[in-house]
């Protein structure tokens, strides 16, 4: 399996700003072929250890099941629209791609 995080930083991180993102992640980023797991959140307040980084406003987590699946949704058209439609509102982006050793 292949595990794809994506942690995006907003210029506008109010409120409504985040959920629009949540939602766009729920509407063009889920239920791609060979997901198996796919959740979109924001980051916890209260979890403001020092070992944690706080420099994200949602979090998106898809594991795919092998890396032909996680090359083939980079190149959807489903999620070139969410890129097209929702760049301009990042400041920055971060993206993790790790394999499931387990």
């Amino acid at each position: 399996m292949l595990a794809h995080i994506v942690f995006f930083t907003l210029k506008n991180p109010s409120d409504a700003s985040i959920q629009a993102l949540v939602d766009a992640c729920h509407e063009d980023l889920d239920g791609h072929p060979g997901t198996q797991y796919f959740s979109v959140g924001t980051l916890v307040e209260d979890l403001a250890r020092p070992v944690n980084d706080r420099e994200f406003h949602v979090a998106l987590h898809v594991v795919f099941d092998g890396r032909q699946a996680h090359d083939d949704y980079q190149t959807s058209p489903r999620h070139l629209k969410f890129i097209a439609e929702q760049k301009e509102s990042w400041q920055q982006v971060r993206i993790f791609d790790s394999s499931d050793a387990s």
